[in-house]
C-alpha cells in the first residue's frame, strides 16, 4: 500500500511539474496590458511550482526509513508554500478594484489568519498534536490536525464573501475565473482536513489555477480589444472633425458667387453640402457598422460640391447597385476624398473617379478608382494616414481587408472587402 501511494504521489507529482512548469514559462513571456499582472503571475506559478516540488520530493522519500528526517523537512515546507497560495486571490481581487492592501480591512484579516497557521504549523513541529512520521517514514494524522488547516478554510471563505461583496467592480469572466479557483480548492482543504487526498488536492489546485489563468488572460485580452476599438472610433472622430478650413471657405464662397449666377444651383450647392456637413457629424457619433447607403451618401454629397467648385475638372461616375451591406462609418467617403485632394490636376485632364461596389458569396467589395496621380506606398503624408486608419478600422469591426494598386494606363484602384456575415 505504502509503494502504491508513492508511486501514485510521484506520477501526480510529475504531472502537475510539467503543468505548472508551462504556465510559468508561458507567464514569463506571455505579452501583458500591464507590468503587476505579468510579475503576480509569474510569482502565483513560481510558488506553485515550488509546492509542487516539495510534493514531489516527499513523494519520493515518502516509507523509507532512510530520510525520516528529510521526508519531516519536506512535508513542512509543502505546509508553508500552500499556505502562501491563500492570500494571492486576495491581493488579486483588491488590486483589480483598486484598494489598497494596507487600508483593507479583508487583507488584514487575511495575514491575521495566515499568521495563526503558521504559528498552529509551528507548534506542530515540536509536538505530535497534529501529526506525525513514524520511523518508517509513514505520515498520520491526529485528531487534532483539522484545527491546523482552519485558518486556511477562513482565508478562502473570506477571498469568496469578497469577491462576492466586490463583484459590481469586477468583470463577469473575472468572476467566474476566481471561483473557479477558490471553491474548489476551499473544498479541497476541507476534504483534505479529514481525508488524506494530497496528491489529488494538488492536481486539483492545478487544474483549477490554469483555468483561472486562461480566463483572466482572455478577459485582458478582451479589454485590448474594446481599447483598440475605442482608440480607432476616437480617430475616426478626429477625421470627422478634421475638416479642411480652405474646403469649407471654398465652399461658402461658391454659394456666395452662385447665389447671383444660379440661384438653382447654389440651392442645391448649399443642400450638398449640409448633407455632407450632417453625415460628418453623424460619424462622431456611431460606433458600430453602418448601412453601405448611407456611406454612398456621404460620399455623394461630398463629390456633389466638389464638382460644384472644380466644374469641368472632375467626373464621378456610380455602380454600385449592391448595397445591401454594411461598413464602419468614414469608409467611402475619406477614399473619394483623397481621390480629389491628392490625384485632381488643375493643370491636367479631367479626373474621372469611379464608384462601385461588387457581391460574390463570401464578401462585398467596394471599388474606388480614378485616372489621377499615382498612389505612392513610399510616401508618409495625410492620405497614407488616413488609409492606415480605415484599414484598421475594418479589420477590428469587421475583419474587412483595404487593398491599393496603381491603376493600368495611370491612376489608383482602392478595394474594400466586407466579408458576409
Amino acid at each position: 500500500m505504502t509503494n502504491l501511494y508513492a508511486i501514485v504521489g510521484y506520477c501526480a507529482a510529475s504531472a502537475m511539474m510539467v503543468l505548472m512548469l508551462m504556465a510559468l514559462a508561458y507567464s514569463i513571456v506571455m505579452p501583458s496590458p500591464d507590468r503587476w499582472s505579468k510579475n503576480y503571475f509569474i510569482t502565483f506559478f513560481s510558488l506553485l511550482t515550488l509546492c509542487v516540488s516539495a510534493t514531489f520530493v516527499s513523494a519520493i522519500l515518502y516509507g523509507n526509513p532512510k530520510y525520516v528526517e528529510a521526508e519531516r523537512i519536506s512535508c513542512y515546507i509543502e505546509s508553508v508554500l500552500i499556505s502562501t497560495l491563500m492570500p494571492l486571490p486576495t491581493i488579486l481581487i483588491l488590486h483589480t478594484c483598486k484598494e489598497k492592501l494596507i487600508n483593507s480591512m479583508l487583507f488584514r484579516a487575511v495575514i491575521a489568519l495566515w499568521i495563526v497557521y503558521f504559528i498552529i504549523l509551528e507548534i506542530g513541529q515540536f509536538t505530535n498534536i497534529f501529526y506525525f512520521i513514524t520511523s518508517d517514514g509513514i505520515f498520520y494524522r491526529n485528531s487534532w490536525f483539522p484545527l491546523m488547516l482552519a485558518p486556511l478554510v477562513l482565508i478562502m471563505l473570506l477571498n469568496i464573501a469578497s469577491l462576492i461583496h466586490r463583484r459590481r467592480k469586477l468583470s463577469k469572466r473575472y468572476i467566474i475565473a476566481l471561483l473557479i479557483y477558490m471553491i474548489p480548492l476551499t473544498i479541497s482543504v476541507i476534504i483534505h482536513a479529514f481525508i488524506d487526498i494530497e496528491m489529488e488536492l494538488f492536481l486539483g489546485v492545478g487544474i483549477c489555477a490554469l483555468s483561472m489563468y486562461s480566463l483572466i488572460v482572455s478577459d485582458y485580452i478582451m479589454q485590448i480589444i474594446r481599447q483598440q476599438r475605442e482608440i480607432a472610433h476616437q480617430r475616426a472622430s478626429v477625421m470627422a472633425l478634421q475638416m479642411r478650413p480652405h474646403f469649407i471657405y471654398n465652399t461658402m464662397m461658391s454659394i456666395y458667387y452662385l447665389c447671383k449666377q444660379d440661384a438653382d444651383k447654389a440651392q442645391q450647392v448649399t443642400l450638398d453640402f449640409t448633407s455632407y456637413l450632417r453625415k460628418n457629424f453623424t460619424a462622431i457619433a456611431s460606433e458600430e457598422l453602418v448601412p453601405f447607403k448611407d456611406e454612398l451618401e456621404h460620399a455623394r454629397a461630398y463629390l456633389a460640391v466638389e464638382q460644384a467648385q472644380h466644374e469641368d475638372m472632375l467626373y464621378v461616375d456610380y455602380d454600385t447597385l449592391h448595397t445591401d451591406f454594411s461598413v464602419p462609418s468614414l469608409t467611402l467617403q475619406p477614399l473619394v476624398e483623397n481621390a480629389v485632394k491628392h490625384s485632381l490636376d488643375p493643370n491636367g485632364d479631367p479626373l474621372h473617379i469611379y464608384v462601385r461596389t461588387q457581391q460574390t458569396d463570401k464578401a462585398s467589395a467596394i471599388i474606388v478608382e480614378n485616372n489621377g496621380l499615382d498612389y505612392q506606398p513610399s510616401d508618409d503624408n495625410e492620405p497614407h494616414i488616413a488609409l492606415a486608419n480605415i484599414r484598421q478600422r475594418l479589420r477590428m469591426m469587421c475583419k474587412g481587408e483595404l487593398t491599393i494598386a496603381t491603376r493600368e494606363g495611370g491612376g489608383t484602384i482602392v478595394k474594400v472587402i466586407i466579408p458576409n456575415t
